[in-house]
């Protein structure tokens, strides 16, 4: 299914399950749902299972949002006191559209708490989380949920008994229409393409493992030129010491920018925690860095990989040396950004700092959905299924691509997530087929009619908000609120899961 056919199903109304390969465009196409929104006056309410992929799509993790927080059971007492917050009650009562980004990372349990919150708070039983379009957006062969049991010591143990999202009586409740993106948008390399889809179809064989095997550096090679790649590692330790080491290693001055907060101190820090600048960002000329956000203006994404040229003499930002495949070198100045929460389209909590990180080396975890042109990495380690497939097509090519090793567990993929694949497709095939017997007229009926139903009466508050989002989207600096109309509550028990 391709993009345009994917954002024209969830047009209708339908509640359904945004998926494909890493690359195939599931971020885009959402954003693309979420604007489309903004301008017919919805406000969606826009979450994720984690604080990191929250942060990436300007909205707030699905534990905050239903105010669940950590729990791990709900009771008809835990309910009722839900009752009592009012700003969750009006948050979910004034819903229409529910997106939950990288769902995959859920378990059933924990969704089938958020559908029983919704249905409950709106007054609606007799349908699938009170009557929402719920949009769920992943991969489950990439990361699953994490669950800490008292007598399970590995993540191969804790899938004996399946919690995937999929499984909850709250997704078969929904029966989402299944939309599979089938279009490459990261790895143009055929060879690459191939190596990924057999281990998605856990079809490793010789032919993988010797294509592999050749991209294991020797240790004279780790020395060269190489050794200036972004390194990915299973884990924070890891991280932590390549970063420090090489930055320690620059025989020039330190320049430090601290980050600033405004708004609620909770919900600011939050953003603080899950954003992927840190607090305290220590650069030096030379330092390696990786941007942070999206500034298409200025020619550089989130992972966008460059070196520190030097800071500017007027303003003290550092200027980042981007080079491109084709060996273009281009010099940018990085301007601080913000990040945002808002909540009935007012701006709640907003941090800013130079989108940048250093970026010798970072976690699997905190690599997930980003492009990368080359990296290096460690996979022996892994720990859970999906860990390894998703650093492998984080890079764009396969000449991209330096392992240091790799082992079974990191070429592994969770075997009922197999089987349930296969059973997507399918599904996805047979949508594509039923709404392609539509006649473009009675596709746009059915899509007008929807969005006049949930549309704001006398449009979004603060419409003249709106119109600036519109033109200052992309402006660095000119002050704008946040992309999207997200809501955010003060929950001081709720703890995030942050990787």
């Amino acid at each position: 299914m391709t993009q345009d056919q994917a954002l024209n199903i969830l047009k209708t109304g339908a509640s359904a399950f945004l998926t494909g390969e890493p690359g195939s465009g599931k971020s885009h196409t959402i954003k693309l749902y979420i604007d489309y929104l903004i301008e017919k006056d919805v406000s969606p309410s826009v979450t994720a299972s984690t604080g990191i992929a929250a942060t990436h799509i300007g909205g707030m993790t699905i534990h905050s949002w239903s105010g669940l927080g950590i729990k791990n059971d709900l009771s008809v007492y835990d309910l009722e006191a839900l009752l009592e917050k009012e700003y969750i009650v009006k948050r979910i009562r004034k819903a229409k559209v529910l997106i939950i980004d990288e769902v995959s990372m859920l378990s059933a349990n924990t969704l089938d708490m958020i559908e029983k919150v919704c249905s409950y708070i709106k007054h609606d039983s007799h349908k699938p989380f009170g009557g929402l379009q719920v949009i769920f957006v992943g991969d489950f062969f990439q990361l699953p949920p994490i669950i800490k049991l008292q007598d399970k010591t590995s993540t191969l143990e804790m899938f004996e008994s399946s919690n995937l999202a999929f499984d909850s009586s709250a997704w078969k409740n929904l029966n989402p229409i299944i939309c599979y993106l089938t279009e490459q948008h990261r790895q143009s390399d055929k060879d690459f393409v191939s190596i990924l889809k057999n281990i998605r179809e856990n079809k490793v064989d010789k032919v993988v493992h010797d294509i592999l095997q050749k991209r294991i550096l020797k240790n004279k090679d780790t020395k060269g030129s190489v050794q200036k790649i972004t390194k990915l590692y299973s884990h924070n330790i890891h991280v932590d010491k390549v970063n420090n080491l090489e930055l320690d290693l620059i025989k020039d001055k330190t320049k430090i920018f601290e980050m600033t907060k405004t708004g609620r101190d909770f919900i600011a820090d939050n953003l603080v925690k899950n954003c992927l600048s840190p607090y305290k960002l220590e650069l030096k000329k030379g330092a390696k860095v990786m941007c942070t956000k999206n500034n298409p203006e200025k020619g550089f994404v989130n992972g966008s990989i460059g070196d520190v040229a030097k800071f500017s003499s007027k303003t003290t930002f550092p200027i980042v040396r981007f080079t491109n495949e084709k060996g273009y070198v281009r010099e940018v100045e990085i301007e601080p950004m913000e990040w945002s929460v808002t909540d009935g389209g007012q701006t709640i909590a907003t941090i800013k700092q130079i989108p940048l990180r250093l970026a010798w080396a970072m976690t699997i975890h905190k690599s997930q959905g980003m492009s990368l042109d080359e990296a290096m990495m460690d996979i022996s380690q892994v720990f859970e299924y999906g860990q390894g497939y998703v650093a492998l097509s984080r890079v764009r090519t396969l000449s991209g691509l330096h392992l240091i090793g790799y082992n079974e567990m990191s070429l592994k993929v969770h075997p009922e997530v197999l089987m349930k694949d296969i059973d997507f497709k399918e599904k996805s095939e047979e949508a594509e087929y039923e709404f392609h017997k539509m006649t473009k007229t009675e596709l746009y009926k059915i899509q007008d009619n929807y969005v006049n139903s949930i549309a704001t009466p006398g449009g979004i508050k603060k419409s003249e908000e709106k119109r600036i989002y519109k033109k200052s989207k992309f402006k660095t600096k000119t002050k704008k609120k946040n992309n999207y109309n997200v809501d955010s509550d003060v929950d001081y028990d709720f703890e995030e899961v942050i990787y």
